[in-house]
């Protein structure tokens, strides 16, 4: 079920991705990812309530903290440095950079929760990430400029280095008891944080007037329920059941679920190139899931 939720997870985002191309157009990234975090919160409240009850979930002290720092760089930090690359340089571009995260993950996951991957597994690995670079390469890259280009991919490794760190760090709380309270958690600690920088800024008049503009509110809302209640669930859930460094490479199949949606959704042509791709990383997905 892990490596179901992590390929869901990757579903979810990516419809997500294709919808924020067209939020982002109009709302700046941190007040889409403020917007998104809100509504996921106000979401995941019930689902709490509902499935947990009214009783904290018993952490230690270290567990609490574990899970606040995680939601903080992971969601109020990550989330809008990614949202900033996809404005900057487009969906083709991050999708590539984005790449780096289960390498990253890989490395952390080794490094501190003592993983190892198979063979086989590394192969499966291979497999995704010559897909995903297949099916998001650009041969112009002269669109945007050189500027963009740099701070895009800044944004980019850096949003994704710091999500690896927040699930690799939140992963053994995740394997507890309390799943629903440390997902709701953890979302609410990075939405505090960005409230809190609101307030510090003094920019709440600002945010408030960009949310009073007319929007494209109806996809907004729908990218903010995909890419934050249901694909964090699922997201976490898969971390939560299976290794770290297999849920993060079946993750990374989120590029070939954008290049199917964007046709599907956005009407953008599919080239033998990205179909090459898109088979490439399903292999790569089966490989590392058969046993």
């Amino acid at each position: 079920m892990g490596e179901f939720f992590s390929v869901a997870c990757a579903a979810a985002w990516a419809m997500a991705v294709v919808l924020f191309r067209r939020s982002g157009e109009t709302l700046p990234a941190f007040e889409l990812n403020l917007f998104k975090n809100l509504l996921g919160l106000a979401l995941l409240v019930p689902t709490v309530l509902l499935t947990e009850g009214l009783g904290l979930p018993g952490y230690t002290a270290s567990q609490w903290l574990v899970v606040a720092v995680s939601g903080v760089i992971g969601i109020a930090v990550a989330d809008t440095w990614y949202l900033k690359a996809l404005n900057l340089m487009g969906a083709a571009r991050t999708g590539v950079t984005a790449s780096l995260y289960s390498p990253f993950v890989i490395l952390l996951s080794i490094l501190f929760l003592g993983e190892v991957m198979a063979l086989w597994q590394l192969a499966g690995f291979a497999l995704v990430l010559a897909g995903i670079l297949l099916v998001t390469w650009r041969t112009n890259r002269m669109d945007i400029t050189m500027r963009a280009l740099k701070l895009g991919v800044a944004y980019g490794a850096g949003s994704v280095l710091l999500m690896a760190i927040g699930v690799v760090m939140v992963k053994p709380v995740l394997e507890g008891d309390d799943f629903f309270w440390t997902v709701a958690l953890r979302l609410g600690a990075g939405t505090a944080a960005m409230l809190a920088l609101v307030a510090i800024a003094g920019s709440g008049r600002r945010v408030m007037a960009r949310y009073r503009e007319p929007q494209p509110w109806p996809t907004v809302v729908l990218a903010s329920f995909l890419g934050t209640y249901l694909s964090m669930i699922l997201w976490l859930a898969g971390y939560r059941l299976t290794d770290a460094s297999i849920a993060s490479v079946l993750n990374e199949t989120a590029a070939a679920f954008i290049v199917l949606f964007s046709w599907w959704v956005l009407k953008e042509p599919l080239s033998g190139r990205r179909i090459g791709g898109v088979v490439l990383t399903f292999a790569g997905v089966l490989v590392i899931v058969s046993v």
